[in-house]
């Protein structure tokens, strides 16, 4: 009976030793899984801010700037994908569209100055800019977030727990083809 009640206890011992961190490593990646989820909810809400407030600089800009149609035009198909995106990639891509044509937008801008003298115009701006850098936060707070739980996915013993409950690696956020090319805008013809 003892020696039956000592492989008992160390048997029990063993299995404590090899499911406690299965369990802590459970226990990591639903938290770094969440802090994904949260940072990307967070992009969407500063792409959903730009986006409330891209209607009212392009009402604006456009009772100064009546001929520049395809710009507007552009602006509001970039919203549109970019309010139907579905996940990371698609947002990111719509997300670029969007950005080119209100680089665009700010080029129109340019060539009438007393626009830039409205105090409307010039507070939905500094509104927009604001919005600009604040999405450029939450997507790195994003990548960060994405990157610990990716790691921690991958290493060893996790990775087993992660495989044995479906953890799957998330992808980063990253910026659409050409998003680091300047816009080009032509008024000749």
């Amino acid at each position: 009976m003892k020696n039956g009640f000592k492989i008992l206890i160390g048997l029990i011992l063993v299995l404590v030793i090899l499911v406690m961190p299965a369990i802590g490593g459970y226990n990591k990646l639903v938290s770094l899984e969440q802090t994904v989820n949260t940072s990307e909810a967070n992009i969407d809400t500063q792409l959903q801010r730009r986006s409330d407030l891209i209607p009212s600089l392009v009402n604006t800009v456009k009772g100064y700037a009546t001929q520049e149609k395809d710009i507007f035009t552009d602006i509001a198909n970039a919203r549109s994908k970019l309010a139907g995106a579905s996940n990371v990639s698609e947002r990111a891509a719509a997300d670029g569209e969007l950005s080119n044509s209100l680089s665009r937008l700010l080029v129109v801008v340019e060539n009438y100055p007393d626009l830039k003298s409205n105090q409307n115009f010039s507070d939905l701006s500094i509104q927009l800019e604001g919005t600009e850098n604040r999405i450029a936060v939450s997507r790195q707070d994003y990548n960060t977030a994405v990157t610990q739980y990716n790691t921690k996915r991958r290493r060893f013993p996790t990775n087993i727990t992660a495989s044995l409950f479906g953890f799957q690696e998330r992808p980063l956020y990253k910026a659409s083809e050409g998003a680091n090319e300047v816009p080009i805008v032509d008024f000749s013809s």
